[in-house]
């Protein structure tokens, strides 16, 4: 009798110290929900930088930026992004940022792989770097490609979070969030512990768009542990994994001093409500057949039907299909795009309707997630 295979415990809350591919042929398979990966960029710096004061610029000059070739480069990125997609859950997504001199050829590798890229972002440095020399324009944006493992299935989006920490307005793909800088930029001596040391603020917003507390979240390529505190702070579970045992050191002592949020604070989501269809408004005469729905922010209309579809035009069909329709053929909620007006003249989102016919929700930190919201009040006329 064969014996059984062994079970490899995740090390979550560790700083693996090694190299990446290799530490992650060591994991389980299909255990890990988020990976976030901030590869060397192969920057192919080939002399020191100056500014005009003849000042050196501290850019990133150590060993593991240099490649021999693109083709070397291309290798490398491969064998790391093909053990990610082993350890990601059929559910899990991976989120990769890099500049101009890397981040297109991994975009068409992933695809190579089997990803399927959902996003890419732009991060708008409020603070960039100027171009000392100028030759070129300053280089004040970086890339983030977000993609799932396998098109279609069901993934992480934490849509309604995003617009809580945007003023309930729908996230954008372009964030402006200033460099690490200040109290953040770990030092050393005075000087910066780590040339490409990300700003919390980004991950900060990676992590709440695509994992839940408790997902368990992987960096393979650590750093001074950036993704590691601000998991901590969010109550993800994390694994660091990194080269260079230095960087290691400071990372495992920068997320020993952060404080985890407490389980109420966290439990700002809610179980999704039970679903109600938009026939059921008309049924309990919350909205008439007849009666007229507005496109928020466009100058259309649609016509309530009496089996609960709606007409504007030459388009019928659900509140989605037809407001997509209008739209030129974009996903859309039709509960949050239409409006219908009160006997005031007031006009308030569908969704109101929608609410009063849900029972209350209770917080809670795990599941499908809904936060609650309250009715947004359009303009009067």
């Amino acid at each position: 009798m064969s014996p059984a295979p062994k079970t490899v415990a995740l090390p979550v809350g560790r700083v693996l110290v090694g190299d990446c591919t290799a530490i992650m042929s060591e994991l389980p398979a299909g255990s890990i929900d988020l990976i976030f990966a901030d590869p060397p960029y192969n920057l192919q710096l080939h002399n020191e930088l100056y500014r005009p004061n003849m000042s050196r610029v501290d850019a990133v000059t150590a060993a593991w930026d240099h490649f021999p070739s693109l083709e070397a480069y291309d290798e490398f990125t491969r064998r790391w992004l093909s053990a990610c997609r082993a350890l990601l859950k059929e559910t899990g997504t991976i989120w990769v940022i890099g500049t101009y001199h890397n981040i297109f050829r991994i975009g068409a590798i992933l695809q190579d792989l089997g990803f399927w890229i959902l996003n890419d972002i732009i991060w708008l440095k409020s603070n960039p770097m100027p171009n000392f020399r100028g030759v070129r324009l300053t280089n004040a944006h970086e890339t983030l490609i977000w993609a799932q493992k396998r098109r279609g299935a069901r993934y992480t989006f934490g849509h309604h979070d995003l617009k809580a920490l945007n003023d309930d307005l729908q996230m954008r793909s372009d964030w402006t969030i200033p460099l690490a800088a200040g109290g953040q930029r770990l030092r050393v001596n005075g000087s910066k512990a780590h040339p490409t040391q990300k700003p919390e603020a980004l991950l900060y917003r990676v992590l709440t768009a695509s994992s839940k507390p408790g997902d368990v979240i992987l960096d393979p390529f650590f750093g001074t542990g950036t993704t590691g505190a601000v998991a901590e702070k969010l109550g993800r579970q994390w694994i660091g994994i990194e080269q260079d045992a230095h960087y290691a050191d400071l990372a495992r002592r920068r997320i020993s001093k952060v404080a985890p949020a407490d389980a109420e604070s966290l439990a700002t989501t809610f179980e999704r409500p039970p679903r109600v269809p938009f026939g059921a408004l008309l049924e309990h005469g919350l909205l008439s057949p007849g009666q007229k729905l507005y496109l928020r922010q466009h100058r259309l209309t649609a016509t309530v039907l009496a089996n609960g579809r709606i007409r504007s035009g030459r388009f019928v069909g659900s509140i989605h299909a037809v407001a997509g329709a209008l739209m030129g053929g974009v996903p859309a909620n039709g509960w949050e795009l239409w409006t219908y007006k009160d006997r005031r003249g007031t006009s308030h989102v569908i969704d109101y309707l929608r609410r009063r016919l849900q029972p209350k929700q209770t917080p809670t930190v795990s599941g499908r997630r809904d936060p609650i919201r309250r009715p947004t009040r359009g303009r009067k006329g």
